[in-house]
């Protein structure tokens, strides 16, 4: 350790930095979280950050989601780590310049209705049910590529995209939004948020006409008008230097719903880090300003401190409970429901890897149902230094999911929704969320079990299962992704908690590739579309997970912007589906996957 800050200071006081100054900057700041000697860690492995250019990765340092860790860098010291740990294409704007063809009108832009893809989850409930997308099931083997929009200096697309009328918004891992047209990929316009944007788009009507609704990674929200992109309101949710918003937003009723999460569970891992402070919250806002009019903490006791780590660094707690995912409106009992991330510090609070139920006017916490106890984690455990690693560390399974709100044909109505345990739940919401059933798919792990989303139609609940695993090899600092492990498709019954069908995903190959399906499920009425880490989205015949299209999207795309762009792993985001068009991202490779940076569009010939 001496040795290391002895190279720290003198990197500081040498001047300007070369790219191979990078190596020892890295050493001292990164290498505890991305070496792939500790590729049971969730952060992502120094070969997937190989892949992001050199300004790309001084972006995330910047404004980015690595902002906290680049805080303490001198700018001499992110260009240099960034230099050091890219083999991409240096500037973002240099090797792909775009020729996007402007759209000929503004029209077939309206207020949102049954037939669109809006948001994250189609409706409050997120069901991720396209009830009349314009395509019947039997038609789904048809679909061909109709476009590809490539995602200009970007090495990384995730974001889920929405279809609105014969629009189409989606972010990027840069900042940049972008508004175009769902028949051609033509572009209406582009904004650039302060940070990068993973959340879905939502389009909601205010006072002044049909706004955008953007969340970044630096927990800023935006307004902006639906068809011209410019700015109408900013504000940032949440003061943190940690915070981010991972979580689509939802609006109804002339207010925006915003669940905050963070990256403090990685910033936690240094030992010289006070750990931790941060606590996830849901804050409500005035969709016509942007005034806040309620902000609530999913754990209400402020974090105070409660000792010091072995080489007397301050501890701090509670802290934890954020919420990864979009938030649950049941209109019926005026309820928002959330579920939430485990504790960064121990012990962990009631309110961590739970399902909350909040009042939506006024955000009162009416009841809690926590779902796994004792769950204190943070990325010190994954690490060499478990320094901050919390007493009794727990097995880091939280929801990245959010709650499917199922009404049954019987009128019972179950709350749903899949663990990072590779637990799968059925609650009911109007008895507290006493637990129906459970249901175990998996193994589960720290990037295992059910990622972030489950689709649900109005019998059975669809659940991607990840399980992604590094093998052997990966772990001795070679090698990588497990092609034997990993993957599949459940199809629970809602009422019974009973597996109706599973489907087993082929063996990607022949070696460091990953059939993982972390990526949220999508369903039409007699098929669900599910995305895999190996590159391929594919459909699935609800009635028995018969698989009847399958595409590989990990190949490159002529565009219709002129940008260089290929396919890649699909996660985090998942299939868009309306007015006949299936539309996803392809390319994150966080976790060692396949790289790329496009948006790809199907339909019929």
């Amino acid at each position: 350790m001496r040795r290391l800050l002895i190279a720290g200071i003198a990197l500081l006081c040498a001047g300007p930095l070369r790219a191979q100054d990078g190596a020892a900057v890295y050493t001292q700041r990164c290498a505890t979280c991305h070496d792939s000697s500790n590729a049971a860690n969730r952060a992502p492995r120094r070969d997937a950050l190989a892949g992001f250019s050199a300004d790309r990765i001084v972006s995330a340092l910047e404004s980015g989601a690595m902002r906290q860790q680049g805080e303490p860098m001198s700018g001499a010291e992110r260009r240099a780590v960034a230099a050091y740990l890219s083999s991409a294409p240096g500037s973002a704007g240099d090797a792909n310049p775009s020729i996007a063809t402007s759209c000929a009108t503004d029209t077939g832009l309206r207020e949102s209705n049954g037939l669109d893809w809006n948001g994250w989850g189609v409706d409050l409930a997120n069901y991720r049910f396209a009830r009349d997308p314009g395509l019947r099931a039997e038609q789904v083997p048809q679909l061909t590529l109709k476009w590809a929009f490539g995602f200009e200096g970007e090495i990384s697309a995730a974001t889920q995209p929405i279809i609105v009328g014969d629009w189409v918004f989606v972010g990027s891992t840069s900042g940049r939004v972008y508004a175009l047209g769902l028949r051609d990929g033509c572009t209406h316009w582009t904004f650039k948020a302060d940070g990068g944007v993973r959340t879905a788009v939502r389009i909601v009507q205010t006072p002044t006409g049909l706004s955008a609704i953007v969340a970044d990674l630096r927990a800023t929200v935006y307004s902006l008008d639906a068809k011209t992109g410019q700015l109408q309101w900013k504000v940032r949710v949440e003061d943190h230097r940690a915070s981010r918003i991972s979580g689509s937003p939802v609006t109804v009723s002339g207010q925006i719903f915003v669940p905050v999460s963070s990256g403090e569970e990685a910033t936690g891992s240094q030992p010289g880090y006070e750990c931790c402070t941060f606590r996830g919250s849901i804050v409500a806002l005035d969709a016509a300003t942007g005034k806040v009019a309620w902000k609530t903490y999913l754990i209400p006791e402020a974090p105070q401190p409660v000792g010091r780590n072995k080489i007397g660094t301050q501890v701090w707690g509670p802290a934890g409970a954020a919420v990864w995912s979009a938030p649950t409106i049941d209109v019926k009992t005026g309820m928002l429901y959330v579920a939430t991330g485990d504790a960064y510090t121990h012990p962990a609070a009631p309110t961590t890897d739970a399902v909350v139920a909040l009042d939506i006017k006024t955000g009162a916490i009416k009841w809690v149902r926590q779902l796994l106890a004792n769950d204190a984690w943070n990325m010190a455990c994954g690490s060499t230094d478990q320094t901050n690693c919390p007493e009794n560390e727990g097995p880091d399974a939280d929801f990245g999911q959010p709650p499917i709100l199922v009404t049954l044909a019987s009128g019972k109505r179950v709350l749903t929704l899949g663990q990072k345990s590779a637990m799968v739940y059925g609650l009911d919401p109007d008895d507290q969320g006493r637990v129906l059933w459970t249901r175990k798919i998996g193994r589960g792990g720290m990037i295992g079990g059910a990622e972030w989303g489950s689709a649900a139609d109005d019998k059975n609940i669809y659940v991607p299962l990840s399980d992604l695993t590094f093998n052997r090899e990966a772990i001795r600092g070679r090698g990588g992704l497990s092609p034997d492990v990993g993957g599949g498709l459940f199809a629970i019954d809602v009422a019974s908690g009973e597996v109706v069908w599973s489907a087993k995903p082929p063996r990607c190959g022949p070696e460091n590739c990953s059939s993982a399906q972390a990526s949220p499920a999508s369903v039409i009425p007699g098929a669900v579309f599910s995305g895999s880490l190996d590159g391929h989205l594919r459909a699935y015949a609800t009635s028995d997970g018969r698989v009847i299209w399958d595409v590989e999207t990990a190949r490159e795309f002529t565009t219709v912007n002129g940008v260089k762009a290929t396919g890649g792993s699909i996660d985090v985001g998942g299939a868009a589906i309306a007015s006949g068009f299936v539309l996803t991202t392809s390319g994150n490779p966080t976790w060692g996957g396949k790289r790329g940076n496009v948006l790809i569009a199907y339909a019929l010939p």
